[in-house]
């Protein structure tokens, strides 16, 4: 019985093997010698991510080939798929060794996409009559492979999580290849030289930190006025405020007036003495979307950096899996990391005694689905192997342990006082806090802390007592109102995640906090890069702005569905009821056509109406170096390359280097215009340095001509 196992990508399939016996190692596969798990041996042969992918609409009618409103919309009678590009060859061995099994087991990731990457690859094969397994697990590690292994499960729940990713991905597609030329074209008529890309879930996001943008832009700061009090008790100074605030200082001494009080020296009482001891536990375990935040806040990675030193991690078998949106774990794990907490705590030269007692808060099997929260694996890396760690991942792999660690820590312990002053009938409030036990927050050094006493929470007050008199001063303290703070990029994770602050219906505001906002877990690090690719968002120094391409996208869908997360909330929550065996995917994909077809009928009365903006569009243009030799329209400098702006149409691109020399924006724009172009200071083997004279050929390659000293 020959048994074949698909793996998502390389790295895991080399873990898999790792945990068994390796008979021989091929370019496209690796064999297992016959053991306990596989008595007749085992092929494990792997993906590239997605081998395959859909048909773009030119591969259906060439018709479809050229944007042209008259076209729409683009609806094929059957999605077809093909082999990705470049990836032929490893799909071609794949197909071989699935074809000639009695056995394929799905060790693809345990999630949504790792279904479609594998039916998608295995319905490409035309396979027939195979038995399907499905390898569920969440760690790297030998032991949990090889169990994994031992109970292969039933590929039941597998192939609805692959009939709703399905679903997904072809409803994007839809979306995206009808109202991406749809609003193209449109606005191209009215004097926009670009090509707008418009998704499901990219165009709301826009759309969410434009208007946010628009907020700040508008805010316009206004004065109010405060009372504050100074008071000197027997023991001490301390300072209150009264919860009055005026718009005009005239309002503030009419007041004072009336209740004859003057801001010269007088008196007051303490009216209340409050002392509690408040304790906070620990944060819950990490989520993909916490340890994001966390890290962007810290050190100001991506999202999608986080997820990449996650990976890489995860392979490494340092942490469990990472596309997780769950902050629990069962019984099963806290067990192994009660048993190995002292040696956690060895590797951040901590001591304290561990609480190894399992608390709901974390630890509740119920909440857990296919994945639990990120918490260091049963391995203990060595000096070595962490020595041998990028930075990024030595600041990732603490901070996960970190919070892990924290979970068998001790609460924050403090004490609270408030005191209470009158003086007269108006009452002010003094609040202090008072540090007795460091707890969990000795792991963390606590930037929240400083923002506590920056705002005066952290002080310590002098002792007094209830109806003691007190010398008092009050003051008239101006202040003024600050705008709402732009987006850093972790934030966009948050106002992703929690899409149902920003709207105002109850039910809408329901389905979107059901099925968590935009995105998952999983896709929404892809997200937000996928809008900065596009040139609809900038970063720069972890701020977050919309381009003035953003803007125009954002203006032509606004008022739209196009531009509200209710849409795409009510599809995910349709989508969600078709992984559960409950929904219809051809009564989906049926309203998302009907749905099409309204905005191609809607569209064209809109923007024609509509006065958007395009007096940015010079500025706009400033981004293309030249035209596209393939399609005509114009080529944007893109990260590490030159790509056209009509992407997915054209997929033109253009390396921004000739053997390992950086080209000048000159040097590109020359190539697109058919010219030669110089290229200085290229090193030869001999370590001499010579000027490479090179020339873009028919196929859009740089062609070396000559070369002088």
């Amino acid at each position: 019985m020959k048994t074949v196992i698909l793996a998502e990508k390389p790295p895991q399939a080399k873990a898999y093997a790792e945990a068994f016996e390796v008979e021989k190692k091929e370019k496209t596969h690796i064999e297992l010698k016959p053991c306990s798990t596989f008595p007749h041996g085992a092929t494990i042969t792997w993906g590239i991510g997605h081998l395959v992918g859909l048909k773009m609409p030119g591969e259906y009618k060439d018709e479809w080939k050229k944007w042209d409103i008259k076209n729409l919309p683009i609806f094929p009678d059957v999605f077809e798929y093909k082999v990705s590009q470049g990836k032929i060859n490893q799909f071609n061995a794949v197909k071989k060794l699935i074809n000639n099994a009695d056995v394929v087991i799905n060790a693809c990731d345990v999630d949504r996409e790792g279904s479609n990457i594998f039916y998608s690859t295995f319905n490409m094969t035309g396979a027939k009559n195979k038995t399907i397994k499905r390898l569920w697990i969440n760690s790297l590690e030998v032991d949990a492979i090889v169990k994994g292994f031992q109970s292969l499960q039933s590929n039941e729940k597998d192939l609805l999580m692959y009939k709703e990713a399905k679903t997904r991905q072809i409803s994007d597609w839809l979306v995206g290849m009808n109202a991406s030329p749809l609003y193209s074209l449109l606005l191209q008529n009215k004097g926009l030289n670009a090509s707008l890309s418009i998704g499901r879930v990219q165009s709301p996001l826009v759309y969410m930190i434009y208007q946010h943008q628009k907020e700040i832009e508008n805010f316009v700061s206004k004065p109010f006025f405060e009372l504050v009090g100074h008071f000197k008790s027997t023991n001490g100074p301390y300072s209150g405020k009264a919860r009055i605030k005026t718009e005009t200082l005239k309002e503030l001494t009419s007041l004072l007036e009336e209740k004859n009080l003057v801001l010269d020296k007088g008196t007051g009482k303490v009216l209340e003495l409050e002392t509690k001891e408040k304790h906070t536990k620990s944060p819950r375990l990490h989520s993909l979307s916490t340890l994001q935040k966390v890290a962007n806040k810290k050190w100001k990675y991506s999202p999608s950096k986080v997820l990449e030193i996650m990976q890489s991690l995860y392979e490494k078998k340092l942490v469990t899996y990472p596309r997780t949106s769950i902050n629990f774990i069962t019984e099963n794990e806290f067990v192994y990391l009660a048993n190995n907490v002292e040696k956690y705590m060895q590797l951040i030269n901590v001591e304290f005694t561990p609480n190894k007692i399992a608390d709901k808060r974390y630890v509740d099997g119920e909440k857990v689905q296919e994945h639990y929260a990120i918490i260091p694996t049963k391995t203990i890396p060595s000096a070595n192997t962490l020595n041998s760690l990028t930075v990024e991942e030595k600041y990732i792999y603490d901070e996960v342990l970190r919070n892990t660690l924290a979970m068998f820590h001790s609460d924050y312990l403090y004490e609270e006082t408030k005191i209470v002053t009158a003086v007269k009938d108006i009452k002010f409030e003094t609040v202090g806090k008072v540090e007795i036990k460091k707890g969990w927050k000795a792991l963390f050094v606590h930037s929240d802390d400083e923002e506590h006493e920056k705002n005066g929470s952290n002080k310590v007050l002098p002792s007094v007592s209830n109806d003691e008199r007190v010398l008092s001063i009050l003051q008239c303290k101006e202040g003024y109102t600050t705008p709402p703070k732009p987006y850093t990029e972790g934030d966009l994770i948050g106002i992703m995640k929690t899409a149902g602050k920003t709207v105002d219906n109850e039910i809408d505001k329901e389905i979107l906090n059901e099925v968590e906002g935009l995105g998952t877990d999983a896709t929404r690090s892809g997200i937000i890069d996928k809008i900065k690719e596009n040139g609809y968002i900038e970063v720069k120094k972890n701020i977050v702005s919309v381009t003035n391409k953003g803007g125009i996208l954002c203006e032509s869908i606004k008022g739209t569905l196009l531009s509200s997360p209710i849409m795409t909330a009510k599809w995910e929550s349709k989508l969600k009821k078709i992984g559960e065996g409950q929904g219809s995917q051809d009564e989906f994909l049926q309203n998302i056509k009907s749905f099409i077809a309204g905005i191609i009928e809607d569209a064209p009365q809109k923007i024609g109406t509509e006065k958007i903006s395009l007096a940015a569009e010079e500025q706009h243009n400033a981004q293309f170096v030249g035209k596209c030799p393939k399609c005509g329209n114009g080529i944007i400098e893109k990260k590490g390359f030159f790509g056209c702006s009509k992407y997915p149409e054209c997929k033109f691109t253009l390396s921004d280097n000739f053997r390992k020399k950086k080209l000048t924006k000159i040097n590109i724009k020359d190539l697109l215009d058919g010219k030669e172009t110089t290229v200085k200071g290229i090193k030869k083997a001999d370590k001499n340095t010579y000027n490479a004279v090179v020339k873009l050929n028919e196929k859009g390659f740089i062609d070396f001509v000559s070369f002088t000293k």
